[in-house]
């Protein structure tokens, strides 16, 4: 199925559950209410969709702290860097929420690695001129989608300046 008929297909689901949902109250959950929700966690490239885009292969990544501590994961192929630190307990903030608005889910990568990652958009190299201790191979985790490449690599987490 094309995108623009994918698009064009979800749009219109979407304004239909809205119209269902009219002259509904709010007070009690009803069908309508359940099938906008399972709408939106399915709407590609939504944040909370990290599911939609995961299969259940996983591969290894270690995380290494400023201070050298290293934290090997199992990593689900699909999810976001960010997404992965947070279920294992890394300590990498992610202030925005991955919405691409903070640099505090920066990494640094090894260069090997690095030349591999899609390239940066525009709103990254934004957001990461923020960020502290920016590299040449620094990216924002929140935007970096975990791939069978991956396996056995490690990604730094520096120091935020606290």
């Amino acid at each position: 199925m094309s995108s623009k008929l994918l698009r064009s297909s979800s749009s219109a689901i979407g304004c239909s559950i809205i119209r269902r949902l009219q002259g509904t109250s709010t007070s009690a959950p009803s069908s309508a209410y359940r099938a906008l929700n399972c709408y939106v966690q399915n709407i590609p490239n939504n944040r909370s969709t990290t599911r939609a885009f995961s299969s259940k292969e996983t591969v290894t990544i270690t995380y290494c702290d400023p201070d050298g501590t290293e934290h090997p994961v199992e990593a689900e192929i699909g999810k976001h860097l960010l997404d992965v630190a947070h279920d294992n307990n890394i300590e990498l903030e992610g202030a925005c929420g991955g919405e691409l608005a903070c640099s505090t889910c920066h990494l640094v990568f090894e260069e090997e690695v690095y030349d591999t990652l899609p390239p940066k958009s525009d709103e990254e190299e934004d957001m990461l001129d923020l960020a502290f201790e920016l590299t040449e191979t620094s990216r924002l985790g929140c935007q970096i989608r975990v791939v069978k490449e991956f396996d056995g690599i490690k990604v730094r987490i520096p120091d935020d300046g606290y």
